[in-house]
């Protein structure tokens, strides 16, 4: 008999606050583990599909169960998996559906197996539910047909040893900290941008320059110090960077790839002659080489060794699926810097 799963459930467009009751048991398909949830963590997206539902996702069906972030135990593992998951795994994973069945905010979730990681024993799993979609969001910027494609991250490959440089817009957030890492374990120079607090954090993950994003002067900056310099692409986390990165992509003396990579939707903003944009979105590496790449090949090992740090740091606001609901209204509501909010359920 399969054991009782709950949820938080949003009933009906824009319904507040989220409801926990009993749904079914998700049976594992192919290509797929089914995970046993420790923790997950609370991303904006999740309270702006509730606020907008429909109206941001047309597709979206009621009674919705949402969330990204996921960090357990595997439970079961689908025909056709090969990156040798078996019952009983410390996992983290991205739940990259949007459909009641594959949200994270439940006790048991299936997961594409090539967005999952086996993590350590020595890491909690408070910890690791930071990572997923940050991570994915980042490896799609990075890597991903379109976007900067750029080289893959692997073990041994020295910081700078490419000789170009990533300039990565608002280092101290979830997808930058991912994005700064992962360019650095790829190889590449990076430069960020971040308040002067978190400078300090932003150089911990690899970064060798960190501008104060606020500046006026932070396009100029960045320009001058890239003189002498081949730029690799630009990593764009939030909207209101799109400017000061066009214009930085202009300035005479700037050398290489002008591509950026946006985490967002960009309308019809127009675009300088000689760069080009593409807005990406995390689940979308499922369907190509990247996931298994940044998920099943790189990150266990990485994670194990302590080359790749957790970051955001957790910031625990609640156990259980009751308290998911304060976690999407602070999540709305506070500014949260350098730290990602995460709910346990055990």
């Amino acid at each position: 008999m399969a054991p009782v799963n709950k949820a938080a459930i949003i009933p009906q467009p824009r319904a507040r606050p989220m409801r926990v009751d009993t749904v079914e048991y998700p049976t594992v398909q192919d290509k797929e583990i089914v995970v046993r949830v420790s923790a997950v963590a609370v991303n904006p997206v999740d309270w702006m599909i509730q606020d907008l539902g429909e109206n941001l996702f047309p597709w979206l069906q009621y009674p919705l169960v949402t969330g990204c972030d996921v960090a357990g135990t595997v439970e079961h593992v689908g025909a056709g998996v090969t990156a040798g998951f078996k019952k009983g795994d410390r996992v983290l994973g991205l739940a990259a559906g949007l459909d009641s069945r594959e949200g994270a905010f439940q006790d048991y979730v299936p997961i594409a197996a090539n967005l999952a990681a086996r993590i350590p024993d020595s890491l909690p799993f408070t910890d690791a539910a930071v990572l997923p979609l940050g991570l994915a969001t980042a490896a799609s910027q990075l890597y991903g047909p379109g976007a900067l494609e750029l080289a893959l991250p692997a073990a041994g490959i020295a910081p700078n040893s490419r000789g170009e440089t990533v300039v990565v817009w608002a280092g101290s957030s979830s997808v930058g900290s991912n994005a700064v890492q992962l360019a650095v374990a790829s190889g590449y120079e990076v430069f960020t941008t971040a308040s002067p607090r978190n400078f300090d954090f932003c150089k911990s993950l690899g970064a060798s320059q960190v501008f104060d994003y606020a500046s006026p002067n932070a396009a100029a900056d960045i320009a001058t110090a890239l003189h002498g310099k081949r730029l690799a692409g630009v990593a764009a986390i939030y909207e209101s960077s799109i400017a000061p990165i066009y214009e930085m992509l202009t300035t005479a003396g700037v050398a290489g790839s002008k591509r950026v990579a946006a985490a967002m939707p960009l309308g019809d903003k127009p675009v300088p002659e000689g760069v080009t944009v593409k807005a990406v979105f995390g689940g979308t590496i499922k369907d190509n080489h990247v996931a298994a790449a940044v998920f099943n090949e790189f990150l266990p090992k990485a994670l194990a060794e302590g080359s790749y740090l957790t970051r955001p740091s957790p910031l625990v606001v609640g156990n259980g699926l009751e308290t998911l609901q304060d976690a999407l209204n602070k999540c709305k509501n506070d500014k949260i810097s350098a730290q990602k909010l995460v709910v346990t359920l055990e």
